[in-house]
């Protein structure tokens, strides 16, 4: 690991961006100078102050507070949909890569038809059915990415299926489970990895973004997307509220869409 950190030293930065933001996740709690559910009225929209570093909320609550625990409900709730859906569309994409006739057949139908809808637009009339909360975000999301990360790895599963490896196994007698397990999925692994890293920072907005429109989390919880819709209507007077959200995200964002695409070039060196 140290050889391909000194290799690749951006990646190594990039690496350590994200390191800090995950352990700034796990230790929100105990980084924020307040209570991010803690209001008090005499606070109100005040603006930045040695007190209140971000200023505070229409609740009197620090943002501050809430920007730091908010990383910890954002990035759990964005590295939660991309598992799930590595895990699903990689099931989903062995099933009808290996297999074939009928399986590919239905599996890969119903995939055309999810890819068929604006992913968007399918999300949150999944969201609006389910109603607002954490989970149903996360399984809107779900049911809307799966098919891409399925499509990716029936492809890969394809070129794969006729290899020398592979039919040797099969010759051999070794059991499909163990070919799977043993064969493929090593093989496969380096590209969902890398469209999972590189996925990160647009499931990240596609979760803000159901927050704001009131589909993902709700209130009081410190969600950044959330705090954006519960600022803009102070835009004129607390730009604040909106701003430093705003920020949090961009910079997250970019943080993670950096190292995927480092990421890219240490897993899979065709793209140097």
């Amino acid at each position: 690991m140290a050889e391909v950190f000194k290799k690749n030293k951006l990646f190594a930065v990039y690496t350590a961006l994200v390191i800090v933001l995950v352990l700034i996740a796990i230790f929100a709690p105990y980084l924020a100078p307040q209570d991010p559910y803690d209001g008090n009225m005499r606070n109100v929209l005040q603006p930045p102050t040695p007190e209140h570093f971000l200023g505070t909320d229409k609740l009197g609550r620090d943002t501050f507070s809430r920007i730091i625990c908010g990383t910890q409900v954002s990035l759990f709730m964005t590295i939660c949909v991309v598992i799930l859906l590595a895990l699903v569309g990689g099931l989903v994409g062995i099933l009808s890569g290996y297999f074939g006739g009928k399986v590919e057949m239905i599996l890969m139908r119903v995939a055309d038809m999810m890819l068929a809808f604006p992913g968007v637009v399918l999300a949150i009339a999944i969201a609006g059915i389910l109603g607002g909360s954490i989970a149903n975000t996360i399984l809107a999301l779900l049911a809307v990415g799966w098919a891409k990360y399925a499509r990716l790895v029936r492809s890969l599963v394809i070129k794969l299926r006729y290899n020398d490896f592979i039919i040797a196994a099969q010759v051999n007698g070794t059991k499909t489970i163990n070919i799977l397990w043993r064969h493929v999925l090593p093989n496969i692994l380096p590209m969902v990895v890398i469209t999972g890293a590189m996925d990160i920072g647009t499931m990240m907005m596609e979760i803000a973004g159901l927050s704001f429109l009131g589909f993902g989390a709700q209130p009081p919880t410190p969600e950044w997307g959330l705090m954006l819709n519960e600022g803009r209507q102070y835009i004129q007077t607390a730009p604040w509220l909106m701003i430093y959200p705003g920020v949090a995200i961009f910079i997250v964002v970019a943080i993670f869409n950096l190292w995927g695409d480092s990421l890219r070039d240490v897993l899979d060196p065709r793209h140097e």
